[in-house]
C-alpha cells in the first residue's frame, strides 16, 4: 500500500508519502534537500529502499510544510512535524532524521518524548559547528545568485565518496537542469534554520533508544559531530562508516537494514 498524501496544518499543509502494511511505524525526516524538492507524488520511488520491510512497517515520509515564515527554526519545524504526525494518528513510532531532519528529530525527542519510541540520527549534527557554517552559508550564496549547477555540484562533491565521485562526477552538471527549482524561497528558510541550530545543552535530555549513523568523511557535517552527539545522549550507540560521507545513506547497502534492526530490537 502506497499512499501520497497532504495534511493540513493551520493556513497552510505539508506533503508526506507513506508505504507498507505493517503495524510497526517508522517516520523518516530528510534533510535540506527537501527544500528544493518536496516528497510530493514519490511515494513509489522513496519507498524503493524499504521494500524488504513493508510487511511487518508502515513508513511514513514527510517535507517540511508548505508555506514557512521567515525566521521559521528547527525547534518550529519539531512542533509543526509532531501536529502532522498527531493528525494521522502516529506516535509513539521510530524516528529517523537524516542531516537536517535528524536536527528537527532531536528537538522532537527532547520537546515530545511520548511521540518517539526510538531515534535514527543519520549523518547529523547537534549544532551548527564550523564545518556546517561553511558549506550552508556557501550553498545559501549559490542559491542567491541562482547558480544552479554549481549548487548541486558542491552538494555532491560534499556528499559522496571518492569512488563514487570518481564514476559519477561527470554527470552532476547534467543532473542539475533537471532539479532547478521555480523559486528558492524554501531553500533559504530552510538553510538559515541550520545556520540557528544548537540543541547541545538539551540533549542530553534524550533518553529513548537511540542509535547515531555517521560517516568517516563527511565534508557537510564534520567528523566530530556523530562523536559528540554520541558523548551528550547517555546510552546511545553509534556507527561510523570508514570512507563513507554525508551520502552514505544512498552509498551504505546495508543502512535501511541497520535502521530497521535497531528498530526491532528488544529493549534490555
Amino acid at each position: 500500500m502506497r499512499t501520497n498524501g497532504c495534511i493540513t496544518l493551520g493556513d497552510t499543509d505539508m506533503y508526506y508519502v507513506s508505504f507498507g502494511t505493517g503495524e510497526k511505524c517508522l517516520v523518516a525526516l530528510p534533510g535540506l534537500s527537501d527544500g528544493l524538492a518536496t516528497v510530493k507524488g514519490k511515494a513509489l520511488v522513496l519507498s524503493a529502499p524499504y521494500r524488504k520491510y513493508l510487511r511487518d512497517y508502515t513508513v511514513y515520509m514527510f517535507s517540511r510544510k508548505n508555506d514557512m515564515p521567515d525566521g521559521y527554526s528547527i525547534r518550529d519545524m519539531a512542533k509543526d512535524q509532531v501536529l502532522a504526525m498527531k493528525a494521522l494518528g502516529i506516535g509513539p513510532a521510530c524516528l529517523l532524521g537524516v542531516s537536517q531532519g535528524g536536527m528537527i528529530a532531536q528537538y522532537i525527542a527532547v520537546d515530545y518524548p511520548e511521540m518517539v519510541s526510538r531515534l535514527i540520527l543519520a549523518v547529523t549534527a547537534p549544532n551548527a559547528n564550523a564545518v556546517v557554517q561553511d558549506t550552508v552559508t556557501g550553498w545559501i550564496q549559490m542559491a542567491k545568485r541562482g547558480d544552479h549547477t554549481t549548487l548541486m555540484v558542491d552538494t555532491a562533491e560534499k556528499m559522496y565518496s571518492d569512488s563514487y565521485l570518481r564514476k559519477n562526477r561527470k554527470f552532476f552538471p547534467l543532473l542539475a537542469g533537471f532539479t532547478k527549482p521555480r523559486t528558492y524561497d524554501r531553500f533559504l528558510k530552510n538553510a538559515l534554520a541550520i545556520l540557528e541550530f544548537d540543541c547541545r545543552s538539551e540533549i542530553s535530555g534524550i533518553r529513548c533508544p537511540t542509535l547515531i549513523i555517521a560517516g568517516s568523511e563527511d565534508h557537510t557535517v564534520g567528523s566530530e559531530a556523530a562523536t559528540e552527539l554520541n558523548r551528550a545522549i547517555r546510552g546511545s550507540e553509534l556507527y561510523v562508516y570508514e570512507g563513507l560521507g554525508h551520502g552514505l545513506f544512498e552509498e551504505a547497502k546495508d543502512f535501511y537494514a541497520r535502521v530497521l534492526e535497531f528498530c526491532d530490537r528488544q529493549k534490555s
